[in-house]
C-alpha cells in the first residue's frame, strides 16, 4: 500500500507513484480530474488500473470501485503477506529535495502498535480524536493501535479549530493527537469553554517541538498535553511524557516507548553529557526496514547496529528526560554559535500579540548566518520594533533576530509542519546587520 498525500499536485504524485512502482490507483470523487490528469500521461506511470469511488465513471480508463466491489466473490482471500513482508510504503513530506519513500514491514507496524499499546493510556472503550491525515504515521499507525485494542476513532476528514472543540463533547471523546499548529488554532476559540469535554483525559501533541507557553494555556483549561516524539521511520514511536510527569517535566517529550530504546549523541556517536545537546538516535523493532530505491539514504540513517540517526537535536536531563530542541538542517550558526529557531519562536509565541512565528536564517557578511523572524500577528499594532524589543534581555545577543516580517499565513505541509525551505526562498536575504 501507497498512501498518498492528497493535497500534492499531478507532477508530485506522477514522482510518487513511479518511485513506488504502484499498479493500481483508488480515488475519491474529488479527484477525478487529478486522476484524469495522470492518465493522460501515460506511461509516466506504471499504473494499470484506476478505480474510482463514487467518481466520473464515464472516463473511459476507470473502473468503478462500488460495482467492483458487489461483483467480487465474498469469501475471505488467502493471506499473502507475513512478519517482513512489505505492508506499506509512506513518503516522507519532502521538506527539502525529493520525497523519500519510508519502507515498513508487517513486523515493524506489529511492534509499533505493541509499543504504543504498552506505553500510551489507551484503554478498551477509548474514543479517539484522529484528525491528521491518513497517509501521516501519526494518524495512520494509531488508528491500526486503536482496531488492534478495539477502541473507536472519529476521524476528522478535515481539520477545523471549532469542529474540534464540538467534537469531544458530540462523540465523548476521550483521546487523540493533534499537532502544535492545531492546539494553536483551537486556543484562539473564543467560546472554546462553552464545549463540553468531560470524557477528555488528555491529547498527545507531535510533529514539531511543542510551545510551553502553549502547553501552560491548556493547563489552564485542565487539559493534560502529553507531548510525544516519533518518526515516519519508526513507525511512530521513539518518545512520550505522559500524567504527572507532562507537569513536572513541562517542555519534555519524556523518555522512549516501551519495547524502544533512544540515545542523545554527539558527533563521533557518543553519548552526550546531561544538559548538552546532540542528535536522538532511536532503535527498535518498529524501525523501518529501508528507504525505497535509496540505499545511500538507508546507510546514512540506519547505522550498521541499527540505531536510527533522526536529523533532531535533543538534551537530555539529568533523570534521562528527553528535550527535543529542532532540526538539525534547520540550525542556524551565527558567529560560530549554534542556534535552535525553536527557542526563537517559543519566546516569540508567548508574545500575546503574536498567533504564529518561523525563524528561519538569513545570511550574514558579519557573523555568517543570523536569525530572521516570519509573524502572524493578531493585532495591527504590533511592529517589528515591538517584537525585537520583546527579545531583547531574553535572548542571547547571538541569538537575536536581526529582522522581523509580518505574513498572513505561514507555509506548512499536510502534517503541520512548517516548509521552511519555502521561507528561505522568500526571504532569502541578507540578514541587517
Amino acid at each position: 500500500m501507497v498512501p498518498l498525500n492528497w493535497r500534492l499536485v499531478a507532477d508530485e504524485l506522477e514522482f510518487i507513484l513511479k518511485d513506488s512502482g504502484s499498479l493500481i490507483l483508488v480515488y475519491g470523487n474529488e479527484f477525478s480530474s487529478l486522476a484524469k490528469e495522470l492518465h493522460s500521461r501515460g506511461d509516466k506511470t506504471l499504473l494499470k488500473k484506476w478505480f474510482a469511488s463514487k467518481g466520473n465513471t464515464n472516463q473511459e480508463f476507470c473502473i468503478d470501485y462500488e460495482l467492483a466491489r458487489e461483483e467480487s466473490v465474498a469469501s475471505e482471500p488467502v493471506l499473502g503477506a507475513k512478519d517482513d513482508d512489505l505492508l506499506y510504503i509512506m513518503y516522507t513530506s519532502g521538506t527539502t529535495g525529493l520525497p523519500k519513500g519510508v519502507v515498513h514491514s508487517h513486523n515493524t507496524m506489529f511492534w509499533a502498535i505493541a509499543t504504543i499499546l504498552a506505553t500510551a493510556e489507551m484503554r478498551e472503550g477509548d474514543r479517539y480524536l484522529a484528525a491528521l491525515p491518513m497517509f501521516h504515521v501519526g494518524s495512520l499507525t494509531p488508528i491500526t493501535a486503536n482496531l488492534y485494542l478495539g477502541g473507536t476513532s472519529v476521524v476528522m476528514k478535515e481539520f477545523d479549530p471549532v469542529r474540534a472543540w464540538q467534537l469531544f463533547g458530540e462523540e465523548k471523546i476521550t483521546s487523540g493527537l493533534l499537532v502544535p499548529a492545531m492546539l494553536n488554532f483551537m486556543i484562539q476559540v473564543e467560546n472554546r469553554n462553552e464545549y463540553d469535554r468531560s470524557k477528555l483525559r488528555w491529547i498527545q501533541s507531535g510533529a514539531s517541538p511543542l510551545p510551553v507557553s502553549l502547553i501552560e494555556k491548556y493547563l489552564d483549561m485542565s487539559i493534560d498535553i502529553h507531548q510525544v516524539y516519533g518518526l515516519t521511520e519508526s513507525c511512530g514511536p521513539a518518545c512520550l511524557i505522559t500524567g504527572q510527569d507532562a507537569i513536572e517535566k513541562i517542555g519534555s517529550t519524556g523518555k522512549a516507548f516501551f519495547h524502544t530504546e533512544v540515545r542523545v549523541v554527539d558527533e563521533d556517536g557518543d553519548d552526550v553529557r546531561p544538559g548538552s545537546q546532540g542528535e536522538v538516535w532511536v532503535k527498535g523493532k518498529h524501525i523501518m526496514k529501508e528507504y525505497w530505491n535509496r540505499p545511500d539514504a538507508t546507510a546514512e540513517t540506519i547505522t550498521q547496529d541499527g540505531w536510527l540517526r533522526t536529523g533532531d537535536v535533543a538534551s537530555l536531563d539529568e533523570e534521562g528526560f528527553v528535550y527535543i530542541q529542532d532540526r538539525m538542517k534547520d540550525m542556524i550558526i551565527s558567529g560560530g554559535e549554534n542556534v535552535y529557531p525553536a527557542e526563537i519562536e517559543n519566546l516569540i509565541l508567548s508574545h500575546p500579540q503574536v498567533v504564529e512565528v518561523a525563524v528561519i536564517g538569513q545570511p550574514s557578511a558579519t557573523w555568517g548566518e543570523s536569525p530572521f523572524a516570519v509573524v502572524v500577528k493578531n493585532d495591527g499594532s504590533l511592529s517589528e520594533e515591538n517584537v525585537l524589543s520583546f527579545c531583547d534581555e531574553k535572548l542571547a545577543r547571538f541569538k537575536l533576530p536581526k529582522g522581523v516580517v509580518f505574513v498572513d499565513v505561514i507555509p506548512r505541509n499536510a502534517n503541520g509542519k512548517v516548509l521552511k525551505r519555502l521561507l528561505r526562498e522568500q526571504f532569502p536575504g541578507p540578514a541587517a546587520k
